[in-house]
């Protein structure tokens, strides 16, 4: 039987990760998968998330089954969160699911089952797992463009492509900090896309990925909310891999709002059975740290405190490489960049130069440009201001930086390591 199986792509995003683990090099720099890192290069565990998993394991609770919709205060507390505390909480459902991907998967199965060929729309560029969740799912999809010539978010052919979205068409929305580009709407823009969405009919399906790290948590939680006060129908895809650092522990949240309680309660079933025929439930572990922090006003706000802590790391690392991309001569390049937030930049560069950028000087990103801002050590940023400087001809960067001198490579710090 597997002789027949025909040669499979792999993921690009991995096999550019399992490149970096076998390259030798002690400058490299790895910033292609998007996780949070501090500055000695490690994925922290937040203090927050620390002291709940103590609680729980004091506690030392049962581990029977929670039922096909997974943990059910998780689910309560993920709705208060996102949708807020005055929001249409009452015409809503919740699922815990396995991470943001399996939210995804779930609503996508969702959707084909109550319109069998739906088209969604995705934005080009769009997350690289966000059309093969949608076409292994059995959906049409089609994109619409997002940034304009300037690099900002083009509201005019964004609306324009959308004109041509039928009725209970679906849209996918990243709610902030746009994967890959780091380029978001502004709440004008959000407005019209609500106006758009409630005059036309179509469907908004908000990724949440990256809340808390892009204008701080209200802030990219408020479109999310306004949509939600604007339409009678939408789906939201949740993720706590991100901001609770939660990402092995694979928690999610699939969201459902409805005109009717009656509608939702059978989205609601309609999402168990799917989750039942995938991996039957969710794992309980992360969810009931999410759960416990959510829960408790101490833990919660040392959450928020520290997701603040990280933001502003980002912001800090994002404005110093345009400082320095601007000192090289690469103005037209800082400015794009400025135009960005959250974890992701997209680097003005070709997809040649991208791997010239990996081959000569270490620093792997993506072929479409995008590099983890969020995992950048402060003091590597100089070498790859001048990697960056380097593809581009500018200034007197093009020297590989293995070849310069040790204090200039890593700034007297002790090289990331894999």
């Amino acid at each position: 039987m597997l002789e027949l199986l025909p040669t499979p792509p792999t993921d690009p995003l991995w096999d550019l990760t399992y490149e970096f683990g076998s390259d030798e090099r002690p400058e490299r720099l790895n910033l292609v998968l998007g996780v949070y890192r501090d500055q000695t290069g490690t994925t922290p565990v937040m203090t927050a998330v620390r002291e709940a998993e103590i609680r729980l394991a004091e506690r030392s609770e049962s581990k029977e089954y929670r039922g096909l919709s997974g943990n059910a205060a998780f689910n309560r507390s993920l709705l208060e969160l996102v949708l807020g505390k005055a929001g249409p909480t009452d015409r809503a459902a919740a699922v815990q699911t396995v991470a943001g991907s399996g939210a995804l998967r779930l609503l996508a199965d969702l959707i084909c089952r109550t319109r069998p060929g739906a088209t969604v729309w995705i934005s080009d560029p769009a997350y690289v797992n966000h059309r093969p969740i949608l076409e292994a799912a059995g959906l049409r999809v089609r994109t619409y463009g997002w940034r304009d010539a300037e690099g900002g978010f083009d509201t005019a052919g964004v609306l324009r492509e959308l004109q041509d979205a039928q009725r209970d068409d679906v849209v996918l929305l990243q709610g902030c900090a746009h994967n890959p580009t780091g380029v978001d709407p502004l709440l004008d823009d959000w407005e019209a896309l609500a106006e758009s969405a409630a005059r036309r009919g179509w469907v908004p399906f908000v990724d949440l990925a990256y809340h808390g790290l892009g204008d701080g948590l209200e802030a990219d939680l408020l479109p999310t909310r306004m949509l939600a006060a604007r339409v009678p129908e939408m789906l939201i895809a949740v993720s706590c891999s991100k901001n609770f650092g939660l990402y092995s522990d694979r928690v999610g949240c699939a969201i459902v709002l409805g005109a009717s309680g009656q509608a939702v309660r059978h989205a609601e079933t309609a999402l168990q059975n799917a989750a039942r025929t995938l991996y039957s439930m969710p794992p309980e572990h992360g969810a009931a740290v999410v759960t416990t922090i959510l829960e408790d006003e101490g833990l919660r706000a040392a959450w928020r405190a520290e997701l603040d802590v990280m933001r502003g790391r980002i912001m800090d690392n994002r404005a110093d490489l345009i400082a320095h991309l601007g000192a090289l001569g690469c103005a037209d390049q800082a400015r794009s960049l400025a135009r960005q937030k959250g974890m992701f930049s997209m680097l003005p560069l070709s997809a040649q130069q991208m791997l010239r950028l990996r081959r000569q000087y270490a620093v792997y990103g993506t072929t479409s440009g995008r590099i983890n801002i969020a995992g950048i050590p402060a003091h590597r940023i100089p070498c790859l201001a001048r990697g960056i400087a380097g593809v581009l001809g500018a200034g007197d960067a093009p020297r590989t930086i293995a070849t310069l001198p040790r204090q200039q490579q890593s700034s007297g710090a002790a090289p990331v390591q894999a």
